[in-house]
């Protein structure tokens, strides 16, 4: 299996910034350097194993798809020939559905 690209949406750049300055606001910005290392680790390794992750269960489709690495959760879209890396939120918080947020 040929590897995928990988791309970063912009929430999940602006999701890994976050998680940097949090900590370094804490006086602690070597756990988020750290952090955000081990974050793009894993999704590196979804360049041979897409699937690896389990489908997201707020939205139950395919595509999108999840990594839980405590205490977060690395979300992405799979597609034939990338995986986009869309959001990297905090473990307890759920996703929520476009037309849920506008209700």
């Amino acid at each position: 299996m040929p590897r995928l690209t990988i791309r970063l949406a912009e929430s999940a750049i602006a999701d890994l910034a976050a998680i940097r300055s949090r900590y370094s606001d804490q006086g602690a910005p070597d756990i988020g350097d750290r952090l955000v290392q081990d974050i793009v680790t894993r999704v590196e390794m979804l360049r041979r194993h897409p699937d690896m992750g389990r489908p997201v269960p707020e939205f139950d489709q395919p595509f999108l798809r999840e990594l839980i690495h405590p205490p977060f959760r690395i979300i992405y879209r799979r597609d034939p020939k990338h995986v986009r890396l869309v959001r990297v939120w905090r473990s307890e918080r759920l996703l929520a559905r476009l037309e849920d947020d506008e209700a």
